[in-house]
């Protein structure tokens, strides 16, 4: 993480997301900081906090996807929460402590991928020998009388079976696996996710439902895979795992937490809204540094990144409890998205859409040009659109450009080897009866 600046942070968030410079510029030096605060004197370390901020601004502009592709860069657990989905303690539903859990088992996945490459040989040389033993049985009682002839026979047909199971020839022949499931029985937790239990009782309840083991007569190319995540599981130590799972959470894990302003109570508004102020409440100790009870030990949040974010339409930041606004000090407005903004969007990004349909469409052997014009033209009708009706910013090329690409797609298998060029006019006579009538478009744009 040594060689990831603040500059070559922005960099590389501007190979994905169009314009927000200032966003980025904070989003890079959060992460920075994480690196930086690793290099100071320990005690000095856990007196470092995280940069917590808001992000303010419409929908579709890229709050989300900054989180996202900055969390990406550092291969920090990252996890999107929205505001909007948890009660106060004492309320059915989720509780904010959840998010956490949720991250942690975010991080959990990405260490056992981690884990996986690091005994993958091995595990794959199990895997090869189990799949041999399937496929050559050893005899529990061989003839003695002709043990050596039948060893050197049945280690013949081992080495054969081996070369064709590591050149592809027996992927379709079927063998036996075992596979172990846990399967609760009907009725039990219905009401209730597992999710929503203390960590204990959660392991209490997986204790109590019983491992079934199946046989099942697979392909092999499908055995193989089993097996091996059997291996992987035998050869990871688990607890070793969950430690370094908790270690990355407290350290380099992010929450991305949308739709704060839904939370917010505007100033002008008359009594106590219970369930945000209770929400509120609840996300302050967890923000500012609690330990949290998980399945796989405790968790600090002392240093884990909060990102909250909300357009703040109908209320402001400073609508928040004092004691929240605190929590998350920086505040970043992200700018709307102009026609110009829209263009640049549609063909600049490695991800763009347009680069998204070339890509597709030439799994059918059928080339697909784009011209200026036609770019043009869908950015000024997503332009017009987000105007004239509700803005949802970059989300609405997505909607005009499957609008303009819906005929080309359903005729694409026809067409192989033909070069289809989407020009102005093509675009203008997709989209005419729609963009030009407001309250249709409401419903299909």
């Amino acid at each position: 993480m040594e060689h990831l600046t603040p500059k070559e942070i922005v960099k590389a968030l501007d190979r994905h997301i169009v314009g927000q410079t200032a966003a980025k510029r904070a989003a890079a030096v959060a992460i920075r900081n994480r690196w930086r605060r690793q290099q100071l004197p320990e005690e000095l370390r856990e007196e470092v906090g995280p940069a917590n901020m808001i992000l303010i601004g419409p929908t579709g502009v890229g709050k989300t996807e900054i989180a996202r592709r900055m969390a990406g860069l550092v291969d920090a657990p990252f996890i999107k929460v929205e505001a909007t989905k948890y009660t106060e303690v004492g309320y059915h539903g989720r509780d904010v402590e959840s998010m956490i859990r949720d991250l942690v088992e975010l991080a959990v996945h990405m260490v056992r991928t981690e884990q996986t490459q690091v005994v993958r040989a091995e595990a794959e040389r199990r895997t090869e020998e189990q799949l041999l033993d399937l496929l050559i049985p050893t005899p529990n009682q061989p003839d003695s009388s002709a043990d050596g002839e039948a060893a050197e026979r049945r280690r013949r047909n081992r080495q054969k079976l081996r070369a064709q199971l590591q050149s592809g020839g027996l992927e379709e022949r079927h063998v036996e696996v075992h596979v172990v499931t846990k399967s609760a029985p009907v009725g039990i937790m219905t009401n209730l996710g597992m999710d929503q239990l203390d960590p204990d009782v959660q392991n209490f309840m997986e204790r109590l439902i019983p491992s079934q083991t199946k046989r099942r007569s697979v392909p092999i190319k499908e055995a193989r895979q089993i097996l091996f995540d059997q291996q992987c599981d035998k050869l990871i130590d688990r607890e070793a795992m969950a430690e370094m799972a908790v270690r990355r959470t407290e350290s380099s894990g992010i929450v991305f937490l949308d739709e704060l302003d839904k939370l917010a109570s505007p100033s002008e508004s008359r009594g106590p809204d219970i369930s945000r102020q209770g929400v509120q409440r609840d996300l302050l100790p967890v923000i500012e540094g609690s330990t949290v009870t998980t399945r796989y030990g405790p968790v600090r949040t002392d240093h884990v990144l909060f990102i909250a974010a909300g357009a703040f339409h109908d209320c402001k930041p400073s609508d928040l409890m004092p004691e929240l606004q605190g929590r998350l000090p920086l505040r970043v407005a992200l700018d709307d998205l102009g026609r110009d903004d829209l263009v640049r969007i549609l063909t600049e990004p490695e991800n763009a859409l347009t680069k998204q349909h070339v890509a597709l469409l030439a799994t059918e052997g059928v080339l697909i040009e784009f011209t200026q014009g036609a770019i043009a033209a869908i950015a000024d009708v997503a332009h017009h659109l987000n105007q004239s009706t509700e803005n949802i910013g970059a989300r609405r090329l997505m909607t005009v450009m499957e609008r303009v690409m819906e005929e080309i797609s359903f005729e694409a298998p026809d067409r192989r080897g033909q070069t289809l060029t989407v020009d102005e006019a093509y675009v203008r006579k997709r989209v005419a009866e729609i963009s030009q009538d407001v309250d249709l478009s409401r419903f299909i744009l």
